[in-house]
């Protein structure tokens, strides 16, 4: 396999995925900025979508969206446990945990990067995320990862709260997301997956 990567965004996740369920892979970065892969190919031309993360698979088949990735990198290695069964209530669960990050925090915070996004729209945005950081408080008050275990749903939350210190959301105001964002980022493989993307000396 080979994962497309950019430092910092939202591939991370999908690197932890890989590194909590010891799979082999391969890995190219992508400068966002110019939209070329560090050997200068188009990564347009790659894929189409223009943005990371993007999976190929060993059959060579194309993968895209990161909540989609992690899945099906967790389901090649069940043992690992990080994902529930399919079929399973538990994984629905799991899937809604990932689309709540996805839509309400995800999409919101990683918003805030827009340099052209106006004062206004911000603030709205910092009062939005806090509204969901708060409720999210109250769920990880009595247990250490979002399910009870962990799963690629809290190497996705992870990697989105890592964003708050850039734009301006005070992750301080809510301590029991700091002391998770801590038990998270301690985990061997989830430091692993940092130094892989860059994000560790």
């Amino acid at each position: 396999m080979k994962i497309y990567y950019a430092g910092g965004s939202c591939s991370l996740a999908c690197m932890i995925a890989l590194h909590e369920s010891g799979q082999a892979y391969d890995k190219t970065k992508v400068d966002l900025k110019t939209g070329l892969t560090e050997d200068g190919t188009t990564f347009s031309t790659i894929n189409d979508k223009g943005y990371v993360p993007y999976l190929v698979m060993d059959n060579g088949q194309g993968l895209s969206e990161g909540v989609a990735i992690m899945q099906y990198i967790a389901d090649l290695k069940p043992a690992a446990g990080i994902a529930p069964a399919n079929g399973t209530l538990e994984r629905t669960r799991l899937q809604e945990w990932l689309t709540f990050i996805n839509s309400e925090l995800h999409k919101t915070i990683g918003g805030m990067f827009n340099p052209a996004m106006t004062a206004e729209t911000k603030t709205m945005s910092i009062a939005a995320a806090n509204k969901r950081l708060a409720w999210l408080s109250t769920k990880l008050e009595d247990k250490d990862y979002l399910l009870g275990t962990f799963t690629v749903a809290d190497g996705y939350l992870f990697t989105v709260l890592s964003w708050c210190q850039w734009v301006g959301v005070d992750l301080a105001a809510y301590p029991v997301l700091v002391a998770y964002q801590a038990r998270v980022g301690g985990r061997s493989n989830v430091q692993a997956a940092m130094t892989a993307a860059g994000l560790t000396k």
